[in-house]
């Protein structure tokens, strides 16, 4: 009896997000002092914290690497008609991806904030979120598909919402949220 093969796009979509958050929740488990509402998730990361590597692969790397696989498929499914837009927004979200998974290789540094190491992975962070609000956004317009557009807007808004409003960490957290949720939409989109 054959079986289809699993769509591997599909899957890719659904492991890099179930990696990232499963390495988030899981890794911050097994360290009683770090908190979701307090630190930031680059710390699970940070050379002498426990399981470092482990977070660094599955909660950074891993991801990346599988929404990378995923925007650059979802760019071969883009119709022809749908203009300069959508490919673009999908690039630009290849991009995302690849910041993503740079942040597990330039990771945080907590005795040196504003060190090297630490501005690289700062860097990383901002790269990824721009470039997926900005790729959510032009996909989202140049496709016709309201879900990405209302993802580009989040993002936006989870990062302009001063610290007073929405702490650092939550809205970190919320827009990992919405990049994950980005990440099994483009792995579905057809």
């Amino acid at each position: 009896m054959n079986r289809p093969m699993p769509n591997l796009d599909r899957l890719a979509g659904w492991l890099a997000a179930a990696s990232a958050l499963l390495a988030a929740l899981g890794l911050a488990a097994a360290l009683p002092p770090f908190s979701h509402l307090q630190h930031p998730l680059g710390l699970l990361g940070a050379p002498g914290v426990p399981h470092a590597l482990a977070f660094n692969l599955f909660g950074f790397v891993l991801p990346g690497l599988l929404a990378a696989f995923v925007a650059v498929r979802l760019r071969g499914r883009l119709p022809d008609m749908v203009g300069r837009a959508a490919p673009l927004g999908v690039w630009m979200l290849a991009i995302s991806a690849l910041a993503f998974a740079a942040q597990g290789v330039f990771t945080l540094d907590p005795a040196e904030l504003d060190g090297g190491r630490s501005q690289w992975h700062a860097t990383a962070w901002l790269l990824w979120w721009l470039s997926f609000a900005a790729g959510s956004l032009l996909l989202g317009l140049g496709w016709r598909r309201p879900a990405f557009i209302a993802l580009g807007a989040v993002a936006i808004v989870l990062s302009a919402l001063p610290a007073t409003w929405l702490p650092g960490p939550l809205a970190q957290r919320l827009l990992l949220l919405a990049w994950c949720a980005g990440v099994v939409l483009a792995s579905r989109s057809r």
